[in-house]
């Protein structure tokens, strides 16, 4: 069973913010294969279950906030017993350019908090991630929190559209060819 996380914050508030693209990645995913999430308090987390192509797969969106995801993430792994290489984290990376995305095998977290509470949790970085790009299309001067936190632009919201609308190849190479082939596609 494939495990994949899309990090953001829950609320209104934080709705098409840059560092929700990984709630919209896994909205996405989820419409694409006719999935519907459901709350589950006992994992602090919205879950979908299903198909994703040939593979059984839960969809995660975490509802501890953005600093607290790996408390969500490793709830779902220890509770499902999903290993480690059947895990996929979705997450904004502000040191990609706007519009592009990335793969890893694995990897520290950077500066992402997210990232950094996954990865503490779940005692390794060893997962798959796939970076969404969020970097400002033009220069901005502000805090990187205010920076991330920011509503997308209208052409910030139509590359992330773009981006996600990858994703379904994206995992079909994944599944089918592996990390290196989806890698040298994709990147």
């Amino acid at each position: 069973m494939k495990l994949i996380v899309g990090l953001g914050n829950p609320g209104k508030q934080y709705e098409k913010t840059r560092h929700n693209a990984g709630f919209m990645a896994v909205d996405f995913l989820a419409e694409h294969f006719g999935l519907e999430f459901k709350k589950s308090d006992k994992h602090k987390c919205e879950l979908a279950e299903g198909q994703l192509l040939d593979e059984k797969a839960i969809l995660l969106k975490p509802q501890t906030f953005m600093n607290l995801s790996g408390q969500s993430v490793q709830s779902v792994v220890s509770f499902y017993k999903i290993d480690l290489s059947d895990i996929i984290v979705i997450y904004d990376d502000v040191d990609i350019p706007s519009g592009n995305l990335k793969v890893r095998p694995s990897g520290s977290p950077g500066t992402h908090n997210g990232m950094r509470s996954v990865t503490q949790l779940l005692g390794s970085e060893e997962f798959i991630r796939i970076r969404l790009g969020i970097a400002p299309l033009t220069e901005f001067k502000g805090q990187l929190e205010d920076y991330v936190l920011g509503k997308l632009s209208e052409e910030e919201e139509s590359l992330m559209q773009g981006n996600v609308k990858k994703l379904p190849v994206l995992f079909e190479t994944l599944f089918d060819k592996g990390i290196e082939e989806a890698m040298q596609e994709f990147n």
